[in-house]
C-alpha cells in the first residue's frame, strides 16, 4: 500500500506548525494508496473530529490533543486512531488492519495509538486517560 506524499506533508504541518487539529486518511483501494480525506482547522473540537469519521467505513486519523496536566502544565499529544467500525466491510477492515503499521511508520512523531470499533472506544474520556 503506497502512501501519498500529501499525507506526510500534512502530518508534518500538524506536528511542527500545528496548522491542523486533525487529519482523516482514507485508503483508495483502486489506486492502492493512502490519501488525505479531511483536514480539521485548529479551532475545531474533538466532536467535530469524531463527526468527520464515517459510521460504517474504516479510516486512519491523527488528532492533536491539547490538555493540562495535574501540575497545571499545558501539553499536547499526537494520537493515531485506527477507526474500524463493526459495520464496515470485512475486506475493508482487513486492508486497513494489514496496512496500519506500515502507514504509521511513515508518520514520525505519533505518541499514542488507539484502535476503535465504535465511538465509545475513542471518547474524550478515553483520549484524556491515554494522554497522561
Amino acid at each position: 500500500m503506497a502512501v501519498h506524499d500529501d499525507c506526510k506533508l500534512r502530518f508534518l504541518e500538524l506536528k511542527a506548525k500545528r496548522t491542523y487539529r486533525f487529519i482523516v486518511f482514507k485508503i483508495e483501494e483502486k489506486q492502492k494508496q493512502v490519501v488525505v480525506e479531511k483536514l480539521g482547522e485548529p479551532t475545531q473540537s474533538y466532536e467535530d473530529f469524531t463527526a468527520s469519521l464515517p459510521a460504517d467505513e474504516c479510516r486512519y486519523a491523527v488528532y492533536d490533543f491539547d490538555f493540562v496536566t495535574a501540575e497545571n502544565c499545558q501539553k499536547s499529544r499526537i494520537f493515531f486512531i485506527a477507526w474500524s467500525p463493526d459495520t464496515s466491510r470485512v475486506r475493508s477492515k482487513m486492508i486497513y488492519a494489514s496496512s496500519k503499521d506500515r502507514f504509521k511508520r511513515e508518520l514520525d512523531g505519533i505518541q499514542v495509538e488507539l484502535q476503535a470499533t465504535d465511538p465509545t472506544e475513542m471518547g474524550l474520556d478515553v483520549i484524556r486517560s491515554r494522554a497522561s
